[in-house]
């Protein structure tokens, strides 16, 4: 594939001619780069991230703790092995400097970038200037906002609850006990327990609105706190519900290989569920706290069959279709991320599903149930909105062209449903680099042994 094809309006998706069986190497997890960048930043020395994701979201982290006055100096040895991330034997070292401003940061349309580092920005000496994309306006920042205010951090933002803002970082924060409400995205209490154990009381955060979507998310963000030494009270070790407590401590450098990004995995496992083929990917961890682990579970209900290969500390993980695609009817809160390819795959079903527990994909890069309706539909599908999630009937489905709205998982919901409908076009299939850069080529060779 040229790239002039690649970077065109329309990318005609490749249309899987038989079974597809491959091998893939999925690049690493933006969620973990991006966590392991800022607690790298905080720490009180020197740290790696090795195999780390390079894509849209993780260089704007990288570059916006660089204009904060980090060091992150980027390394590539051929000697090393290595499957997920970057180039094999990439690796970043991450050294701590005094936060400073006046900096400006571009956060594009990073939920990451542009929820965790506010915090940070509170503990830089001088103002740190927050902007992105036109959609970064749309999305809700309101509660890290009101939550640091509470805290004692200074932030002008015209009383909008959103970009663009200002931090006017005091060198240090109070920190305590806040009350917020994170129904709408679980980053709200990510971003708080990233930084806490650099402020001066620590933090006590306590979600009082409805339900908590992406608790892996911030079961990752724990484990990764616990893995450079900060103390968490929270409740998946028997603490008080809906509470994370983190005392404040000095945090140390760490020397972190990043796991593959599961969540990327979707589209080439559903590759092998819907064509009745067969996709290893290589590096599957044997424990995580990635949500995109839950594919295993998932894609088994919809009719396929997972299997761990090789040894405990290099696993791989094979999916192998049965020719069949089976309806479902699923709670997604915790997994809501998967929804789009998840949603692609229900549209090739043999029978109807229904994909609950997602009112907040609403407020993601596009509103994600409102995109999947109308894209599915205009192939031919029959997919309705409902107050949580979507229902959907499978018809007989045909070519078109598939919109983005600048969502990756839109690309690659589409893409998934060109391996079967002939003749679907992906509009702008470039914004997959938000967190899969090579997404077309990997696309592509994925499917040279399926006589694409």
């Amino acid at each position: 594939m040229t790239e002039s094809s690649v970077q065109s309006a329309h990318w005609p998706a490749p249309y899987a001619s038989g079974a597809v069986e491959a091998t893939v190497t999925v690049p690493g997890s933006k969620s973990v780069t991006n966590r392991g960048l800022v607690l790298a930043a905080l720490a009180a020395e020197p740290g790696w991230l090795r195999r780390p994701l390079r894509s849209r979201d993780t260089l704007l982290m990288a570059e916006a703790l660089r204009a904060m006055g980090v060091g992150i100096e980027e390394t590539v040895s051929s000697s090393s092995g290595g499957t997920a991330g970057g180039p094999s034997g990439e690796a970043w070292r991450v050294i701590p400097a005094g936060l400073h401003g006046p900096a400006s940061v571009d956060v594009g349309n990073a939920g990451t970038v542009m929820r965790f580092l506010p915090p940070v920005a509170t503990l830089a000496d001088g103002p740190v200037r927050f902007d992105g994309d036109p959609r970064s306006y749309e999305r809700p920042l309101h509660s890290v906002i009101d939550a640091l205010r509470v805290l004692g951090a200074r932030i002008d933002d015209d009383d909008r609850g959103s970009l663009p803002l200002t931090v006017h970082g005091g060198g240090a924060l109070d920190g305590g006990t806040v009350e917020i409400d994170a129904s709408a995205s679980s980053q709200f209490v990510s971003a708080l327990l990233l930084s806490a154990p650099r402020f001066n009381q620590g933090v006590e955060v306590r979600h009082t609105g409805s339900v908590l979507p992406s608790l892996p998310h911030i079961r990752m963000t724990v484990d990764m706190l616990r893995g450079v030494g900060a103390q968490v009270d929270e409740p998946e070790t028997g603490g008080e519900p809906n509470v994370w407590r983190v005392s404040p401590s000095a945090l140390l450098g760490r020397d972190l290989t990043v796991e593959p990004d599961l969540s990327n995995a979707q589209p080439f496992l559903a590759a092998a569920l819907i064509t009745g083929g067969r996709v290893t990917v290589p590096d599957w961890p044997a424990r995580t706290t990635q949500p995109g682990d839950a594919l295993r579970e998932i894609f088994t209900a919809m009719g396929g069959s997972c299997e761990f290969t090789g040894t405990a500390g290099s696993t791989s993980l094979t999916l192998t279709g049965s020719g069949r695609i089976h309806g479902v009817d699923l709670d997604l809160s915790e997994v809501g991320e998967l929804t789009p390819g998840i949603a692609a795959v229900a549209a090739l079903a043999d029978s109807p599903s229904t994909l609950r527990g997602v009112a907040h994909l609403r407020l993601h890069e596009t509103d994600r149930l409102a995109a999947l309706t109308k894209e599915i539909n205009e192939l031919g599908g029959d997919v309705t909105e409902t107050a949580d999630g979507l229902h959907i009937r499978p018809r007989p489905l045909h070519g078109g062209v598939f919109h983005t709205y600048d969502d990756h998982r839109m690309a690659t919901a589409g893409a998934i449903i060109g391996l079967v409908v002939p003749g679907v076009e992906i509009e702008n299939v470039s914004t997959t680099a938000k967190t899969l850069p090579d997404f077309p080529r990997m696309w592509t060779e994925m499917l040279a042994g399926a006589g694409a």
